[in-house]
């Protein structure tokens, strides 16, 4: 049976996957960690070289094919998580490396919406940032009961949203390119027009997938129409959203705040001009990012080196 001789663990900012995985069951493994991002495909090849085994956190690195065909060792990708479209999935199947995901718990990107929507309504931050310089009471939040939360996609994560905003009193709306009114309707929701979304909610929240379908749907047509005092979350991925468009509102005053967690760079470079925008709440994308989300990744990453060894490898990923 094959057995994984060298694995790199890319991108532990935080520096926890050692801490919250299994790797004792691993005891013959070397195991490197890095906890920077490498942008250069040059510079992520030479510090892979030699590494049988790999395991990505999320996208923050993509694999293309390009980068793979520069990996010759290499005969395990392992993503967190249980797809990754930063990864080359056919380009792995050409090359005979085998690319697993891992399991993940619950959807905590739901409870950072949330935080980002009450955070942004209530105006928390900048009341946290007077009370500490002594003052008291400089600001009147938003309360959300009788709002209408629009969802842009209404999958998995936009219904969770949908069900905590009905819990707070607000009608829901929805849109995404083949929702039906059936499926809508058992989510909570009404169907309308992407249009009608973006005129008529006081939260646009936004829950898509990126591809190029959806690269660019949130750009300047679709800002001019929101209210003045509306605020637009963005917990999916940075591209959804024109980034020039957004500024442009902010700075303008066209739309009452954003909250976004996710970036068209990542992470995101110091100077970066979101860092000074008005009326934002700005999360280094932490949808994912929980102890308990994290414990299943990296058991689950345990779990695929085990299963490949074996010769049974688990959770594979074919694109």
């Amino acid at each position: 049976m094959p057995q994984v001789k060298r694995l790199a663990i890319l991108d532990d900012y935080q520096d926890v996957t050692l801490r919250l995985g299994p790797w004792d069951r691993l005891p013959h493994l070397e195991t490197v960690v890095f906890r920077d991002t490498l942008a250069e495909e040059d510079a992520i090849a030479a510090r892979l070289a030699g590494f049988d085994a790999v395991l990505a956190m999320r996208e923050r690195t993509p694999f293309p094919a390009s980068l793979l065909a520069k990996l010759p060792d290499l005969k395990l990708l392992i993503t967190t998580g249980e797809r990754n479209r930063g990864i080359d999935a056919a380009a792995c199947a050409a090359r005979g490396i085998t690319f697993c995901g891992t399991p993940s718990f619950g959807a905590p990107t739901v409870d950072l919406t949330w935080a980002l929507i009450l955070g942004l309504a209530r105006r928390i931050p900048e009341q946290q940032a007077a009370l500490r310089a002594g003052q008291w009471q400089t600001a009147i939040g938003t309360g959300l009961e009788g709002k209408t939360l629009g969802l842009l996609g209404f999958g998995k994560l936009g219904r969770r949203v949908a069900a905590v905003g009905q819990a707070l009193g607000m009608r829901v709306v929805a849109w995404s390119a083949n929702l039906t009114e059936d499926a809508a309707a058992a989510g909570g929701a009404a169907l309308v027009s992407k249009e009608a979304l973006f005129r008529d909610s006081d939260v646009v929240s936004i829950h898509y997938i990126l591809s190029e379908r959806s690269r660019g749907l949130v750009g300047a047509a679709e800002l001019a129409l929101m209210k003045p005092t509306a605020l637009l979350v963005n917990t999916s991925r940075g591209p959804i959203v024109e980034q020039e468009a957004l500024l442009a509102a902010l700075h303008e005053g066209r739309i009452g705040g954003a909250g976004i967690d996710v970036y068209d760079v990542e992470p995101l470079p110091s100077g970066h001009p979101l860092l000074a925008a008005p009326r934002t709440l700005l999360t280094p994308h932490l949808g994912y990012s929980t102890e308990e989300n994290y414990r299943a990744y990296f058991a689950g990453a345990v779990e695929a080196i085990e299963a490949f060894e074996r010769g049974a490898p688990v959770r594979v990923i074919n694109g």
